[in-house]
């Protein structure tokens, strides 16, 4: 089956090179690096600095403040958890009951899809029985994330928006109301975003404190006043009345706008006077009691975790955020202070993730890119023929493209681990394209081979190709099945490694459908290219300099020189001796390792930035040597 593909392939260049351009076009379409595609789109797989090897968990929380944690444990964890045991898929339910609160984290299989088990439980939630909770207690499903999705950290300070320097004028509990109803609200709408937790400050509540004297005194009980205080802040509709054949609609007015609708709201009558809240009670703005706060360089200060929600790309959802804090900034309040200067609230980050991702992807990159560059010299140096090595050599970044392509559509994320994947693969990636490239050379080298060209290259091409063909099938396959113990891997260690195995998978796999597809069809248009007239190349080696001097005039590129220098080597061809023309092919090889070097010397410096490019180079060289 290979067989007769190569043979396609070799015989039908339209469909080859349709398939090298789709492969081209989507992998930098899918890939995870930051490049600027420019007209093409931009669909990176989803990019984080390492991989999510948390279980696969719900969280249900539920909140019954004032009652300790013995109480919570009895009326509320306790019931809750014997309910949840029941779901399919479940593998273990954990609980905390603390001070007001209950936790309950209810462990799923890997398998058990993510969001089929937030329905199940909400499902549960749902069908509880009558009694199983007290009346006023209501149990919330956590958000869809998990606990690698705290991606943004921020806090909210005055500053001088002329400086950008702390200018304070804002209290916690004001700090507090502005992220809660205006900060909140506007980051929660960025695409990717599950929730926006606020931290620190006061919230704000109306208070009431009770006069016990004055509830003797109008025999009023502590809860008939908590009554007419929730009964206070309540609009009620009346139906309607027609007058004149006029349909009015009748409303009860009665939300709480002030502290004077509080203390107006009737507690009794008595003797037929009404007793008000501020008969029995004295009510004021104030803090609600609270279990914790942000610091900030030994300051409270008022903040927000933004959580990513499950499965998003937190990249991207970094950046939706970032343009929801320009859109918002300009609606922040703010205020002119005693001194006269101007204090405007503004959001200012304090954890971002991208800066970690970025690193680790840029560590990769570079080390992927020093791979390759690697790889070059080594196929230049050891195979001695620069066709052949800009054959193979061309097919790696392919190669590495392909494998995005794979990592998109079988949904692996890009960090460390997974891209590590695919460095460790370079090596067998070469391989592939150096044992069909070296067995055509030889078959090439053969004595009734000597000048062949059109149909009769692709035939010797073909069966060079298909000769070692098996070898390479049985050289994949065992590297493949080497790693079916990682892909058998379960739970943390399971998540943790599998990226790995995948994209080194992916690596080989695309490297021997390069193998098929584009490879044979490459050397054939390379080998069959001859300058056969003395003018031909004379003309071809010109234009080789005339590009190398326009490249240094207009993009200021150095290595262009090694155009100019092959285009002279070539044009001097003639000058050596008949038993050493194979020398020019020696120079051009040796040009063509000292710019590789070049692009590894200021990519790698291995011996520090602090050292000069040349004295990199010279020890790359020594290593090269």
């Amino acid at each position: 089956m290979f067989n007769r593909l190569v043979k396609y392939f070799l015989e039908n260049r339209l469909v080859t090179f349709i398939f090298l351009i789709a492969f081209v076009i989507f992998g930098v379409v899918y890939t995870p690096f930051n490049w600027h595609t420019g007209f093409l789109p931009r669909d990176p797989i989803p990019v984080d600095a390492i991989p999510d090897i948390g279980d696969n968990q719900q969280i249900v929380a539920t909140e019954w403040m004032g009652r300790s944690p013995k109480d919570i444990q009895d009326q509320v964890t306790y019931p809750l958890t014997t309910s949840l045991l029941g779901i399919p898929g479940v593998k273990t339910v954990r609980s905390t009951s603390m001070f007001g609160m209950s936790f309950i984290y209810v462990i799923f299989n890997d398998k058990v899809d993510f969001y089929w088990s937030r329905s199940r439980i909400l499902e549960k939630l749902n069908s509880l029985p009558t009694g199983t909770l007290p009346a006023e207690v209501t149990p919330t499903l956590g958000p869809d994330a998990t606990a690698l999705g705290q991606i943004y950290w921020y806090t909210l300070e005055g500053r001088d928006p002329k400086t950008g320097k702390p200018n304070g004028g804002w209290n916690p509990q004001e700090l507090r109301t502005i992220q809660d109803f205006y900060v909140k609200y506007g980051l929660s709408t960025a695409e990717g975003v599950s929730e926006v937790a606020s931290v620190g400050g006061f919230i704000k509540e109306y208070q009431v404190d009770i006069n016990p004297e004055a509830l003797k005194a109008y025999k009023v009980s502590v809860m008939d006043v908590m009554n007419a205080v929730s009964k206070s802040n309540l609009d009620i509709g009346a139906e309607t009345i027609e007058l004149n054949n006029v349909e009015y609609i009748i409303r009860g007015l009665g939300y709480v706008k002030s502290l004077e609708d509080l203390e107006a709201s009737v507690v009794a009558v008595r003797n037929n006077v009404p007793v008000r809240i501020k008969d029995v009670a004295f009510t004021s703005f104030g803090p609600a009691t609270r279990r914790g706060g942000l610091d900030k360089g030994g300051s409270e200060t008022v903040g927000a975790v933004v959580v990513a929600r499950y499965g998003s790309n937190p990249m991207e959802v970094i950046d939706n955020v970032k343009d929801k804090i320009k859109e918002i900034e300009a609606g922040l309040p703010q205020k002119t202070l005693s001194d006269g200067s101007i204090s405007k609230v503004t959001i200012v980050p304090f954890y971002d993730r991208t800066g970690l991702i970025k690193e680790t992807i840029g560590t990769l990159e570079s080390a992927l890119s020093h791979e390759i560059l690697i790889s070059i010299i080594v196929i230049i140096v050891l195979v001695l023929n620069l066709r052949a090595s800009v054959i193979v050599a061309g097919l790696l970044p392919i190669g590495v493209l392909m494998t995005f392509i794979l990592m998109h559509f079988f949904g692996v994320d890009a960090n460390i681990v997974a891209l590590s994947g695919i460095a460790i693969a370079i090596g067998v990636m070469v391989d592939i394209g150096i044992v069909d490239v070296e067995n055509i050379l030889r078959h090439l080298e053969m004595p009734e081979n000597n000048g062949i060209r059109g149909k009769k290259l692709m035939s010797v091409i073909y069966l060079a190709t298909t000769e070692v063909r098996a070898a390479v099938v049985t050289s994949i396959a065992t590297t493949i099945v080497s790693f079916i113990p990682v892909f058998a891997l379960e739970a943390s260690e399971g998540k943790l490694f599998h990226p790995l195995a995948f994209t080194k998978t992916f690596a080989l796999l695309s490297a021997f459908i390069l193998g098929i597809v584009v490879l044979p069809t490459l050397v054939h248009i390379f080998f069959n290219i001859r300058f056969d007239t003395k003018k031909i190349r004379k003309w071809f080696n010109s234009s080789l300099i005339v590009a190398g001097i326009l490249f240094i005039i207009f993009w200021q590129t150095w290595t262009a020189l090694a155009l100019i220098a092959i285009g002279i080597n070539n044009l001097l061809e003639y000058r050596w001796p008949e038993k050493r023309k194979e020398y020019t092919n020696y120079i051009n090889i040796a040009i063509a390792v000292m710019v590789a070097m070049y692009y590894l010397s200021i990519e790698w410096l291995p011996l520090g930035a602090h050292n000069s490019v040349f004295i990199n180079y010279l020890f790359v060289a020594g290593i090269v040597s």
